[in-house]
């Protein structure tokens, strides 16, 4: 009995410590999402907003993308293939920059957006975006349904929506397609975020006192991120006022 009463004691004290082992990875997870936004976020405006930088980019007057512009379009993914397949080699100082560098390009890349959209489509659709992201988020901390085959599922979808989106650019060439494929990836990254959130915060619990939990809660926040982006942009594509 004695030796229950312990066991039972242990295991209480164990999940109260696991609990916030995970609420401040998490929260330390947010913290670099959060930063990463507010770097794209400058980025893309000065690069919209500025002449002589969004003429870097393309042609003011017909939109032409220019070579670097085509440069920057791919860079985002090469940093992010540097940090998964270096992630063991790098210091956490050196993922820190790397993941601010990915931000910085990332919202580079984006400021295209502007030229595309009027100022007042995209405050809309991403005020939308993070009402909805926020609530997926909530919903995958707060949920005790293990939402693991639900993750796999989508993953698989997001591949096939990756081929789709291919070949509607080489091939289709269809709008009513795009809208299609828009309306998939907007539920897609609303099933991602919860199921991401919810990895997270297993991961979390058990990253109290290791020595890699700051890379870690970088490359969660990556994962968010591009949760987050991709969300917006497929939304901005269905509501989206194109100029």
């Amino acid at each position: 009995m004695e030796g229950n009463i312990r066991n039972y004691v242990y295991d209480e004290v164990s999940h109260v410590e696991n609990a916030e082992a995970s609420r401040k990875f998490i929260a330390n997870v947010f913290m670099w999402m959060f930063v990463a936004l507010g770097i794209s976020a400058v980025c893309t405006y000065t690069f919209a907003f500025i002449p002589e930088l969004s003429g870097l980019l393309r042609n003011n007057i017909t939109g032409q993308t220019s070579l670097l512009g085509y440069v920057v379009m791919f860079a985002p993914l090469i940093f992010i293939l540097v940090a998964r397949f270096t992630f063991s080699k790098l210091s956490f100082a050196t993922l820190a920059l790397i993941f601010i560098a990915f931000s910085a390009v990332m919202g580079i890349s984006l400021s295209y957006i502007f030229y595309v959209y009027s100022i007042g489509t995209i405050s809309t659709t991403f005020i939308t975006s993070s009402i909805v992201f926020g609530v997926m988020a909530v919903g995958g901390y707060i949920t005790h349904q293990d939402l693991t085959k639900f993750g796999s599922i989508l993953i698989m979808l997001l591949v096939g929506i990756i081929v789709a989106t291919l070949l509607n650019v080489l091939i289709f060439h269809s709008s009513a397609f795009n809208l299609l494929i828009s309306y998939i990836g907007v539920a897609i990254f609303v099933g991602l975020t919860a199921y991401d959130v919810q990895k997270l915060k297993r991961i979390g619990a058990e990253m109290d006192g290791d020595a890699s939990a700051g890379k870690v809660a970088i490359m969660g926040a990556l994962t968010l991120y591009l949760d987050f982006v991709n969300l917006f942009l497929f939304l901005l594509r269905i509501f989206g006022n194109r100029r």
